[in-house]
């Protein structure tokens, strides 16, 4: 299988660091030239993949910006051989799906929007490892849900990655879900470590904080890209969060003992209750 990868970051190496393991035939684009050099130096890229090569790809992943990804395939569109499938990797899908499904029936090859639920605090090639995805799950978003073989096709491209499970979805409901579990705690975490006491952590700090700021280490233009792509669902699951810590002050600015048990073990019982 020729694959076809846009991006070398943290996702985009990883992903073709695991399709190059297995034999592969990867093909890159990145803007960072000495970037795509290194990934070809590594053994993780046979070639640069341009306009030229790009209708021998079976598989061709998008794995930059949402905004970046979109307009990549608006103006590449034409060269994508009829039989190939495109599948998006960005962390928002209502925005490029909206765009990227029209394209893919324009010119008649196929598009599936994706989302690795895998990764970490860092970015870029240098951290990308070929066994990011094992085990992780893989959201799809496909055009029709009673596309059967169009999803066995996709967890076929997808294998060398050996993703864990799959689910899929519509893009709405992903990105609400998304909100919640990924974009909210790298806010959280980010605003948390600008608390003027975090200078002085080292010797009071143990699991609780590490859990806390891991993800305050970000790549700020991405995330403020995803951030604003998802603004309605983000701004929601905010205010739900600030008027729930405002529960908190007000039992402790009121000495409520009782209250703050109550909301203590609200949040134990929620625990319990959405993880088991």
């Amino acid at each position: 299988m020729t694959v076809g990868i846009l991006g070398l970051g943290l996702i985009g190496g990883s992903l073709a660091r695991a399709y190059a393991l297995e034999g592969h035939r990867v093909l890159c684009h990145d803007l960072n030239e000495d970037m795509l050099s290194f990934a070809m130096l590594a053994g993780a890229v046979e070639a640069p993949l341009t306009a030229d090569n790009l209708a021998e790809c079976d598989l061709i992943l998008l794995a930059i910006y949402p905004e970046g990804a979109a307009v990549w395939l608006e103006e590449n569109a034409a060269f994508i051989n009829k039989d190939a499938l495109v599948i998006d990797c960005c962390g928002v899908k209502e925005e490029i799906c909206r765009r990227c499904f029209p394209i893919a029936k324009e010119y008649g090859f196929t598009f599936i929007g994706g989302h690795p639920m895998a990764g970490n605090q860092f970015s870029g090639f240098k951290y990308s490892r070929a066994n990011l995805f094992e085990g992780a799950p893989m959201v799809l978003i496909p055009d029709r849900f009673d596309d059967i073989e169009l999803l066995e096709r996709a967890k076929k491209a997808l294998a060398p990655c050996h993703f864990g499970s799959f689910s899929v979805t519509t893009a709405e409901d992903h990105d609400r879900m998304i909100a919640f579990t990924s974009q909210m705690p790298h806010i959280v975490s980010n605003a948390f470590i600008k608390s003027p006491t975090a200078l002085n952590h080292k010797g009071f700090s143990a699991g609780s904080y590490r859990d806390m700021t891991r993800v305050a280490w970000l790549n700020p233009q991405m995330w403020a890209e995803l951030f604003l792509e998802n603004k309605e669902n983000v701004l929601s699951e905010l205010d739900t969060l600030i008027n729930s810590l405002k529960q908190y002050q007000i039992a402790i600015q009121n000495n409520d003992e009782a209250a703050l048990v109550a909301l203590l073990n609200d949040g134990k019982r929620r625990k319990e209750e959405v993880d088991g």
